[in-house]
């Protein structure tokens, strides 16, 4: 009885490893508890680790040795394989190449509302060189101070913005995204249907701005809900729609996704992670470093928060800012591009 009950225990054990190391294979990294685990891959490689010392411990017992050193292999293989899928997606610390006259900036950062000053993004922004910045959970009130501020420091910036339930006072901080683009690029308008919501990520609002004199990118600021038990539906929808908005052309896609590349396993075309659009942090060794929660070590959050873009864009460098004096669950992330070939 107890060798059969050792070989049930191991066979789940190998399943549910198999599972929260690769769900995709299974068709269930977009559902829930697994959509959750898989996104702090540090952590599994943690847990893991410590199924494998706790089997080594019960291999002492002879009548233990056959269980504990099946259980120690399975760790041993999932936590190596969480952590040869995190080294290849790169663990930084990204570096920022020297721009060129072709070369662009992009910066998004989740500033959590009021949490970040004005001051202090306006400061990130000018010290990174951005061309384009998305900030989810930013009014559009703040950005214009940080338009201002960086306006008498010789870099002006144009101001869009979406607001959902504007008819509502003093609503969440999370109905506000913001998009600062340099008149370098252009003059740029926020499309009729990200505005009035006909066309948007559901719960919290995305952004999507054109270029209106035929220059420069389509940019899409991204705000998808966070994958709660009670919005899996919601989540899985806005993501949809994320990579819906970047089926070709020149797209660049930044901010708060809530989703890590694990996550969106089938909604690449042409080798992109959504739609045509690339990730750039795994394109520059910088791929599992977290932006989320800030308030821990990058390599033990989650990679949630990410700038992508269409072939025609190759990333040269990438960097997730560092958290200190800022109070923003999230850390910001910079990319530098360069027109493909």
């Amino acid at each position: 009885m107890f060798r059969l009950l050792g070989v049930l225990l191991t066979v789940l054990f190998a399943i549910a490893t198999a599972i929260v190391t690769w769900p995709q294979f299974f068709r269930l990294e977009q559902s829930f508890p697994f959509a959750q685990l898989v996104a702090v891959r540090g952590w599994l490689v943690i847990g893991f680790a410590l199924v494998l010392v706790l089997a080594l411990l019960l291999s002492v017992s002879r009548r233990m040795r056959g269980f504990a050193a099946s259980i120690a292999i399975i760790a041993l293989l999932g936590g190596g394989a969480s952590a040869v899928i995190g080294l290849t997606r790169g663990i930084g610390p990204g570096e920022m190449p020297e721009p060129t006259d072709a070369s662009i900036r992009v910066m998004t950062w989740n500033t959590a509302g009021e949490a970040v000053s004005a001051e202090r993004i306006a400061q990130e922004i000018v010290s990174n060189g951005a061309d384009i910045v998305t900030l989810p959970e930013t009014s559009e009130e703040v950005g214009e101070r940080i338009a201002l501020m960086m306006r008498e420091q010789g870099q002006p910036m144009w101001v869009h913005h979406v607001q959902f339930n504007p008819e509502v006072t003093n609503g969440p901080q999370s109905w506000f995204t913001t998009i600062l683009i340099s008149p370098e690029l252009g003059d740029y308008s926020v499309i009729p249907s990200s505005t009035d919501g006909t066309s948007n990520t559901g719960s919290v609002p995305s952004a999507v701005v054109m270029p209106v004199d035929g220059h420069g990118p389509t940019v899409v600021a991204v705000h998808a809900v966070a994958p709660r038990p009670d919005d899996m539906d919601q989540w899985r929808s806005d993501l949809q729609w994320v990579a819906d908005q970047c089926p070709g052309g020149n797209v660049i896609l930044a901010g708060d996704f809530n989703a890590t590349l694990d996550h969106m396993s089938g909604l690449g075309v042409d080798g992109g992670d959504m739609g045509a659009c690339r990730d750039a942090a795994a394109r520059t060794g910088n791929g599992l470093s977290g932006t989320w929660p800030a308030s821990i070590p990058a390599l033990a959050g989650s990679p949630i928060d990410h700038i992508m873009a269409t072939p025609n864009w190759t990333p040269t460098g990438s960097h997730v800012l560092s958290s200190a004096d800022s109070r923003s669950d999230h850390r910001a992330v910079v990319v530098q591009y360069e027109p493909a070939g």
